[in-house]
């Protein structure tokens, strides 16, 4: 696709992004580049997905230490917990769902909505609705179906409304296109939380997103630079402020939407180059 056919090239040009851009490719860089990333890259792997996944989780509000996270193994006992639960799951199923991303985006994110609310079924299609919860998990919520976010408290779009901008997204990623992974991964996890497409999750669900489309660009492929560790760190705060900016749909909005996202990437890819100091110097 031509850059004048892709409509999110034209973002690649509001002030500040294209720095942006290139701050996030030289974070991401330095990284794969470390020595260690030759012969421990799995353990780094693994390492940024727990430390992704807590990060989700502190902005769904189960904002735990890393190493709660790393010893519990029992995520359904209350709310925080299952918001845990959820973002570990979310972050585990991400990289099996990159192929089918590209063809089918719906069904990636019906999955992930299955896999966060613990609703995942085996056959005939592990696609497929539950039926648990009255058929509300793994589909795009219905009009005067409630929406439950802990962090995001702006008003729902209509049940119609989700639906075709859903339309609209799907055909976007399916069409590809020369946008920077960046701006790309920016817009698909901005668009999902302002959707709140499902009934619950939407959070832990954008931002599994923009990790598939991180991976699934070639930017991150091994998944060692974490977002979601960035827009922890950057703090609830900044991260709705930054928010706001996208569901305006102003130019410096959106700028600083993409911006923020940006530095959520550096500061991921900062805390790998911290692992792999570890690992280097026996550590960790």
């Amino acid at each position: 696709m031509s850059s004048a056919a892709d409509p999110l090239a034209p973002l690649a040009g509001l002030p500040g992004v294209s720095d942006s851009v290139d701050s996030v490719r030289k974070a991401v860089d330095r990284v794969y580049g470390h020595r260690v990333m030759r012969r421990r890259s799995g353990e780094i792997a693994s390492e940024a997905a727990l430390r992704g996944a807590r990060g989700s989780a502190a902005l769904s509000g189960a904002d735990w230490a890393l190493e709660e996270v790393r010893r519990r193994t029992d995520f359904g006992s209350e709310a925080q917990a299952r918001a845990v639960g959820a973002a570990l799951r979310l972050t585990a199923e991400a990289g099996q769902l990159l192929s089918i991303w590209r063809q089918s985006p719906m069904r990636v994110l019906a999955r992930l909505h299955l896999v966060a609310s613990g609703s995942t079924p085996a056959a005939p299609d592990a696609f497929a609705p539950s039926a648990i919860e009255g058929d509300t998990v793994g589909r795009p919520r219905l009009a005067g179906e409630p929406v439950d976010e802990p962090l995001i408290d702006l008003p729902l779009p209509s049940a119609e409304e989700v639906a075709g901008r859903l339309d609209g997204l799907s055909r976007l990623i399916i069409a590809g296109g020369s946008a920077p992974a960046l701006i790309t991964a920016s817009v698909v996890h901005g668009e999902l939380l302002a959707l709140r497409p499902f009934g619950t999750y939407n959070g832990l669900v954008a931002r599994a997103a923009e990790r598939i489309v991180l991976i699934n660009s070639g930017l991150d492929p091994k998944a060692i630079c974490p977002a979601e560790v960035g827009h922890a760190e950057q703090g609830a705060q900044a991260y709705v402020a930054a928010f706001e900016g996208y569901v305006s749909g102003t130019a410096e909005g959106m700028a600083a939407w993409i911006a923020h996202c940006g530095r959520a990437i550096e500061l991921g890819s900062r805390e790998s180059t911290a692992v792999c100091e570890a690992l280097q110097r026996g550590a960790a």
